[in-house]
């Protein structure tokens, strides 16, 4: 028998069509609904960003207004969800306080229903379900981090946008312009990402006719994997060892003797370089300068022309937003669930364009194991 021709990870394999993100290789633009996102980051609010996801186009100046009404009564964190959070041990991870947190929120939607399909679940209602969860999310990851500094969380602010909220509810006071606009920009930058393994998963779970939730869950726990989202954790872990960029070569020859991943390099569909690096690169920058961190910016800039110049593979965007927001005040266990707060606005969009032209996703394997076989006796 002819074995099959096994794409291993699923690489190269087109299994659907979406209208909401693409790598277009002629320029190296992510485009999110067309636009490159290297311009959405430079002009957009977060806010736009995700209306634009969701609805296909950015909002006039009445619909951002009335977006940002929906959205910032839900921001405050409820009883019900600290209460969740305070039980699970500090040593855990953060992504397991917002898995957690997300799986509750979802369990008290008591109109979810079972089915994306059914009448707890239509397009609109799944919509008002995902601006719930953008909303929700800040103030989860935030106290997630407060808690674990023994810090009480900070209520959400009405007069502050997504990006100064989340910052405000963090660290307890307003963050600089200069800031608040590096955040702003990786927020948008980490938003959508097109099949990527979180979003296939939830496209995944979305096509057996489960609820968002439960998708987004999943997504959540796919992210958390250090070959996904917890490669921004990695990048820290990284820059910590080598400590200066002086120690950058003997480092790295070490870590290639080893055989070591070395994260924040490469990525699966850019093999010349990541397109959003540019943009993270000098919202870095600014940070770098605000915060007087040269050193910062002699290590990020040494480690990656040594590891370009010896193994030809260019960074990809964990490797400039781990520094930002380490520079910010983020703590490295927190970078993972920043990547959930924005990327449910992406994860979300494709739920909902599953669900609206569904087919249950189900690959074929094959089986390499013993031949038939039969109990003896």
């Amino acid at each position: 028998m002819t074995e099959p021709d096994i794409k291993k990870g699923l690489a190269g394999v087109v299994v659907d069509t979406t209208a909401i993100s693409k790598v277009n290789p002629e320029t190296n633009s992510l485009l999110y609904r067309g636009y490159p996102v290297q311009e959405l980051a430079a002009t957009q609010s977060f806010e736009a960003v995700a209306y634009l996801l969701w609805h296909g186009e950015l909002p006039t100046f009445d619909e951002l207004a009335a977006f940002r009404a929906q959205e910032r009564p839900h921001r405050a964190l409820t009883d019900t969800v600290k209460a969740a959070i305070d039980l699970i041990p500090l040593e855990a991870h953060p992504m397991d306080e917002v898995r957690t947190a997300v799986s509750l929120i979802g369990a008290s939607d008591t109109h979810a229903g079972g089915s994306v399909l059914d009448a707890g679940g239509s397009p609109e209602e799944n919509l008002e379900r995902s601006i719930r969860l953008f909303a929700a999310l800040p103030a989860i990851v935030a106290y997630g981090q407060r808690r674990r500094r023994g810090e009480q969380p900070i209520a959400p602010r009405d007069d502050l946008d997504y990006s100064a909220n989340f910052l405000w509810m963090t660290f307890g006071e307003e963050a600089d312009p200069v800031v608040v606009d590096a955040f702003n920009r990786s927020m948008i930058l980490y938003a959508e990402h097109s099949f990527n393994a979180s979003t296939f998963t939830a496209r995944v779970i979305t096509s057996t006719l489960s609820d968002l939730y439960s998708a987004v869950v999943g997504a959540i726990g796919a992210l958390k994997g250090p070959l996904h989202g917890g490669a921004n954790e990695a990048v820290l872990h990284i820059f910590d060892e080598i400590g200066d960029a002086s120690n950058v070569v003997p480092w790295l020859d070490a870590a290639l003797a080893e055989k070591r991943k070395i994260m924040g390099f490469g990525h699966r569909v850019y093999k010349s370089g990541d397109s959003r690096v540019p943009t993270m690169k000098a919202a870095l920058d600014t940070l770098v300068a605000h915060y007087d961190r040269a050193e910062v910016a002699e290590l990020y800039d040494a480690l990656e022309s040594e590891f370009v110049s010896r193994k030809g593979i260019y960074p990809n965007l964990d490797y400039p937003s781990g520094p930002a927001y380490n520079l910010i005040g983020f703590d490295t266990l927190t970078f993972t669930p920043l990547f959930v707060a924005a990327r449910v606005t992406g994860w979300t969009a494709h739920i909902i364009e599953q669900a609206g032209a569904n087919a249950l996703i189900r690959p074929l394997s094959f089986y390499d194991g013993v031949d038939e076989r039969h109990v003896e006796g």
